[in-house]
């Protein structure tokens, strides 16, 4: 599908100028400047210039209220299109961290916002699945996320009349974190009666009705989880993961592996105090990751479950997008600033949780992009 503008009004002669500048310019130099007072339209001409390119766009701003304001502008200008937001999904957040001069270890701690939560993950599912996508997104999308091959290739495809046995469903659900609560349905849960399974998505508010007979999908309804009246009926959809980081199992068990040698390697270099307590907060994570699936603080291995190289990049909400996309950094003079502090705040908080025995050096790896 295109993008599509729909606009009461055309641009000013001083906006088609800037719109027919871009453009040409673009072709030669993918680094452009748009340069305008408080008032003069800019957002229009950003709208413009998405349309001529054609591709999926990310844009940038560097808080959330700039962004919330980009968003409902933009939401109004393509309504046939998707337009996102993806922002920090955190009320409060205290990441973890160690003064050695007071000998004070603060565990991480923080709130999120489930209704925030599901804006993102509606984001990325529109982001795999449509190329019409606009995404505004404030400066916490430079941060980890999980790799995008994965959540691609762990959704789950349910189609009208295909094989499918209910266990294999079931399985399925739980892989992509999906939970099940047979009493209390919500987003992000499936429920079991019989040959019907009742899923909302994460990233929904509808019900997903999958009916079965004999290893068959012979059915898959929307329906309206206030009132049970059937929306639609659907012949085929895609159901992605509940949750923005997700590990197939064959990977779960690589990362326990190189997560040990990391150990094994790093412990000689420790006091004895440090390496005891490297050693067993480790292995107690290793323990939950083995039955459990997660940990407190799984983020700090993701170099081992997104099977990366010390010191590459980690996968961001921008990989989601392939090689091919417009990528605007609205007000630049601070967005790119910004990242830059957000990098080096993180490598000194994370210094004193390696060099103490808290983290391992890996945890380095899970940081924001730096420009």
């Amino acid at each position: 599908m295109y993008f599509t503008l729909n606009a009461p009004y055309s641009p000013s002669i001083s906006q088609q100028e800037a719109i027919d500048a871009l453009t040409t310019h673009f072709r030669t130099d993918q680094k452009q400047t748009l340069l305008g007072i408080t008032g003069s339209g800019k957002t229009f001409v950003m709208a413009n210039m998405i349309v001529a390119q054609q591709k999926p766009t990310l844009i940038i701003a560097h808080n959330k209220t700039l962004a919330a304001q980009l968003f409902t502008e933009l939401k109004d200008l393509f309504p046939q299109n998707r337009v996102e937001y993806f922002v920090s999904f955190y009320d409060y957040y205290q990441p973890e961290s160690y003064l050695p001069t007071t000998d004070t270890y603060i565990e991480k701690d923080s709130s999120v916002n489930v209704a925030i939560e599901k804006m993102r993950l509606h984001a990325v599912s529109s982001l795999v699945s449509r190329r019409d996508t606009i995404i505004v997104a404030s400066i916490s999308c430079i941060y980890s996320l999980g790799n995008p091959n994965d959540f691609r290739t762990m959704a789950v495809p349910l189609i009208t009349g295909h094989a499918l046995k209910r266990t294999a469903l079931l399985k399925s659900l739980l892989m992509i974190q999906y939970e099940r609560n047979d009493s209390a349905l919500a987003p992000g849960k499936f429920r079991v009666r019989g040959e019907v399974v009742d899923i909302i998505p994460a990233y929904e508010n509808t019900i997903l009705r999958v009916i079965l007979e004999d290893n068959y999908i012979t059915s898959i309804k929307e329906i309206d989880a206030l009132t049970g009246d059937v929306i639609t009926k659907i012949d085929e959809t895609v159901l992605y993961p509940a949750k923005q980081y997700v590990i197939p199992e064959e990977k779960k068990q690589r990362a326990l592996a190189t997560i040990r040698k990391e150990l094994d390697a790093h412990l000689p270099s420790l006091p004895p105090l440090e390496a005891q307590r490297l050693k067993q907060r480790i292995e107690y994570d290793m323990e939950m990751i083995a039955e459990l699936g997660y940990c407190s603080g799984i983020e700090n291995y993701s170099r081992h479950f997104e099977e990366r190289q010390a010191g590459e990049p980690p996968y961001t909400l921008m990989d989601y997008f392939g090689e091919d996309y417009f990528l605007i950094i609205d007000e630049s003079h601070q967005t790119l600033p910004q990242s830059r502090a957000m990098f080096n705040g993180d490598v000194a908080r994370k210094k004193n949780l390696v060099d103490y025995g808290f983290r391992l050096p890996s945890a380095f790896d899970n940081r924001p992009l730096k420009f």
